[in-house]
């Protein structure tokens, strides 16, 4: 029978450039969550480097400090039984990836999401694999990162093949970014109610001591119902695990279904969209 309630974690964490130090606060955090029996938890895009942009940052930084950390992250996994999601970056040979390390509760790497929609970054290259299903802790889960929620069928499209919970990682503009942040707040709720999914947005916070500083953002990490109402919510400021336990019956991804099953002008484009999307 398949599980009906889950405890999911947004972890909001302002992490920084330096990867080894980053890694400690991500581990602390995931120690945070054992205790409090959280079963899958999501960190920040970026969370690994502190979103750090700077040219000269990527051309020479190595590759093996992102995978040392997140064999730490991996066995923390394991050790406290906790499927993790955490903001990372790969480099494939030829390009670096702003990418989800997606890792099970057994600390197996089972997944690495890459950004589909870069926000601007030069640094790195966009997406160009399928649109993953990851089961983690029995449950079918999809994942964004920042800039791809602003393109609805990146969820839309997994929750059609049955994905239920969306993971959303981000590092967004600041709070100086007035203007944006009606949006901010609009578009994670829009995915989960247009599709009848849960979202779990982990988005990092502001920096207290400097609001204009890099790598920072607005905070506001939140859980939100496949009816679109916001069930717990993370504050501007401050490193804060937003938890709650979430009832599974409630994602049927109804709407998203509908879009594939009903006879209308977008059924067979739909249908071919979902060619996209892999069951992991």
């Amino acid at each position: 029978m398949r599980k009906l309630e889950i405890k999911v974690a947004a972890c909001q964490l302002l992490t920084s450039k330096d990867v080894v130090t980053s890694t400690e606060k991500v581990l602390k955090q995931i120690e945070a969550c054992a205790e409090l029996q959280i079963q899958i938890a999501a960190f920040p895009e970026g969370s690994l480097f502190g979103y750090c942009c700077e040219t000269e940052y990527w051309e020479q930084i190595s590759p093996h400090a992102f995978k040392e950390a997140e064999a730490k992250i991996a066995a923390a996994a394991h050790k406290f039984n906790i499927a993790i999601i955490v903001g990372s970056a790969h480099h494939d040979g030829e390009n670096w990836h702003n990418d989800l390390a997606i890792i099970d509760q057994q600390g197996t790497l089972r997944y690495r999401y890459g950004k589909t929609f870069l926000a601007g970054e030069k640094w790195c290259t966009n997406n160009q694999g399928k649109l993953p299903i990851v089961q983690l802790a029995d449950v079918n889960c999809c994942f964004i990162i920042c800039h791809d929620v602003r393109y609805p069928e990146l969820v839309k499209l997994p929750a059609a093949m049955g994905a239920q919970i969306c993971f959303f990682c981000s590092c967004e503009s600041g709070l100086l970014s007035e203007y944006k942040l009606s949006a901010y707040r609009a578009m994670p709720i829009s995915r989960a109610t247009e599709n009848g999914i849960y979202l779990v947005m982990a988005n990092t916070p502001a920096n207290p001591d400097d609001i204009k500083a890099p790598g920072s953002s607005h905070g506001n990490s939140k859980i939100i119902h496949p009816n679109g109402n916001v069930i717990k919510e993370a504050g501007f400021f401050g490193d804060e695990i937003v938890v709650d336990t979430i009832d599974l019956s409630q994602a049927k991804g109804s709407q998203a279904k509908r879009t594939y099953n009903e006879n209308t002008i977008l059924r067979e484009w739909f249908q071919r969209g979902c060619e996209f999307v892999e069951i992991v």
